[in-house]
């Protein structure tokens, strides 16, 4: 759908160029914008760097795995149906503990593997389930200590004070955060639970009942 959007918003761009005649003026604009993303990507490049290596420090110092012993108790209390040490919980408080420094493209590979993980405790494949609910939200509204790709965009643009809106940041994804959270919950209290599907372990194989016996040369029955 985002797709057919930006088309015909280009298409109704170019359309309107050229009947008021200025389709010179969106060339330069489309080069002038390719050019602008050039730069502007290889200024997230090296923030992104910067702060990938940060938290790859943080990692071999054990800060990491501090915070996500910090985050633990809160995210077995938002994500209850997940069972005790299931490899979602680790990726899920990685996404987290990604997105609190604002490093959405490193928290992204971890929110899908978080999926993955969670889809395979889905008992109905083709809806999603609670938790993956939870995590889609958290993941769109967490909360953000420094944004990191917001800094590098405002320094790129030559901002005399890149930093200024962490303040601002931190107060708007909190706000966020907690609608998210209570939004969560209510919905979680209206639907109802979802459970594995039940095994049916009485349901036996359609020839084992007649392979049990059959007619011995004597006309009697043996078993098999």
């Amino acid at each position: 759908m985002v797709n057919w959007i930006w088309l015909f918003f280009i298409a109704a761009s170019v359309a309107v160029a050229a009947i008021n005649g200025n389709m010179d003026a969106v060339t330069q604009a489309a080069f002038e914008g390719a050019k602008s993303g050039v730069t502007v990507s290889f200024g997230l490049i090296s923030i992104m760097v910067f702060w990938l290596g940060m938290m790859r420090i943080a990692e071999d110092a054990g800060l990491l795995k501090t915070m996500a012993r910090m985050l633990g108790p809160l995210v077995r209390k938002l994500f209850p149906d997940i069972p005790h040490n299931h490899p979602a919980i680790g990726y899920i408080m990685s996404n987290l503990s990604a997105n609190l420094f604002g490093l959405g493209n490193a928290a992204t590979p971890m929110g899908i593997k978080a999926m993955q993980e969670l889809q395979k405790l889905n008992p109905d494949p083709s809806t999603a389930t609670p938790a993956m609910c939870t995590l889609l939200a958290l993941n769109t509204s967490s909360i953000t200590i420094v944004p990191t790709t917001l800094i590098a965009i405002r320094m790129n643009y030559g901002s005399a004070n890149p930093a200024e809106i962490i303040g601002t940041t931190l107060a708007a994804t909190f706000v966020a955060t907690s609608a998210a959270i209570v939004a969560d919950r209510w919905y979680r209290r209206k639907s109802p639970p979802m459970t594995p599907p039940q095994l049916n372990l009485n349901k036996q194989p359609q020839n084992q009942n007649q392979s049990l016996s059959k007619p011995s040369a004597g006309g009697g029955e043996t078993l098999v």
